[in-house]
């Protein structure tokens, strides 16, 4: 990692200490965790990156009892961030932790020996949408030149995935406009409102909220500019993949069942299938979300994570100036499970 870009070297530094900090208790924590309860199902904490419909397989999953029926009562957890969901997997906190792969590259560089392996990949576009305070049907990203922008945090996969965007159309990040990283994760659309800038980086249901109230308007998809890019993924400790095939053969089945589910139903029945893990938006506005996510082809056929996605990924990083030396593809990926559960 670039050592004038420290903010997620220290992040990874803390990480690697509090790993080798609670050993003893994070092996006592997957024992527990792991537990049966009364119908005999295993008990699985997922912490996940954030909530939002872009995961809409993932809630489909969970909405069908497809994760009862691979044997699993799982425990879903907004972690706020890929920071926080990481620190919540190598506490001990979590099982298994769903972010952008970027986390583990990230934390293995800095040492650790049981490092987070991604077992199942599940986007394979950027989830977020280019939001501006006026209409601009004729937009086009040199129109970023010279304004201001509420970005995502550096070494976060928003932000760089933007910042390639930008790159690809001849925009310097640094010099051609000014981006705001200082705003938490999950609250640039509340900020957007009440502040002086001109465009706002959202995921759904923000972006379309922002339309809705009246506050913004779409004029972009990453997801469309940046191209196919592995964006989240699904990983757990190396020790606990050893410790428990089972459980992560069952979630990966679970979540296939999943992709399978969206990918072969119309929007409006996918809307209805996850209304209850989204009570404060209703029905019509999921739709629309979900169906603007399948018309870009957001969600993979599959949960295998392929080396050339990888090898994608860390390039992203090289140009984001996040990455010195890459790391392994066979040390941080297994297709194992997801091989098994197209079968």
């Amino acid at each position: 990692m670039k050592k004038n870009n420290c903010t997620w070297s220290r992040i990874a530094s803390g990480l690697l200490t509090l790993s080798l900090l609670l050993v003893p208790a994070g092996l006592a924590g997957c024992q527990k965790n792991n537990a049966s309860d009364k119908n005999g199902l295993t008990s699985v904490t997922l912490s996940e990156v954030a909530h939002s419909i872009f995961y809409a397989p993932q809630y489909a999953a969970i909405e069908l009892g497809y994760f009862e029926e691979e044997g699993i009562n799982l425990n879903l957890v907004n972690g706020a961030g890929a920071d926080k969901v990481m620190t919540a997997l190598i506490s001990g906190d979590a099982d298994i932790g769903f972010m952008g792969s970027e986390a583990s590259i990230y934390v293995y560089q800095e040492g650790s020996s049981d490092y987070a392996v991604n077992f199942a990949q599940l986007t394979q576009r950027a989830g977020n949408f280019l939001v501006s305070r006026s209409k601009q049907p004729d937009f086009s990203w040199q129109d970023l030149k010279g304004t201001k922008v509420l970005g995502g945090r550096a070494g976060g996969m928003p932000q760089m995935i933007f910042e390639y965007i930008l790159k690809k159309n001849n925009i310097d990040p640094k010099s051609d406009l000014t981006i705001d990283q200082n705003i938490d994760f999950g609250l640039t659309a509340a900020a957007f409102t009440s502040s002086d800038a001109d465009y706002t980086i959202e995921f759904e249901p923000f972006a379309t909220g922002l339309e809705l109230e009246g506050n913004g308007f779409v004029v972009a998809s990453l997801g469309v500019d940046s191209g196919y890019v592995p964006y989240t993924a699904y990983s757990a400790q190396k020790s606990f993949i050893e410790n428990n095939p089972q459980v992560i053969q069952g979630f990966t089945n679970a979540i296939q069942k999943g992709l399978e589910y969206v990918n072969s139903h119309s929007a409006r029945e996918i809307a209805k299938v996850i209304k209850p893990q989204f009570p404060e938006t209703d029905e019509e506005t999921i739709a629309a979300i979900v169906e603007r996510y399948k018309s870009q082809d957001t969600w993979k056929n599959d949960t295998i994570f392929q080396e050339e996605s990888f090898d994608l990924l860390q390039n992203i990083l090289e140009e984001a100036g996040e990455l010195n030396n890459r790391v392994p593809y066979d040390q941080l990926v297994t297709t194992e499970f997801s091989e098994k559960a197209v079968k």
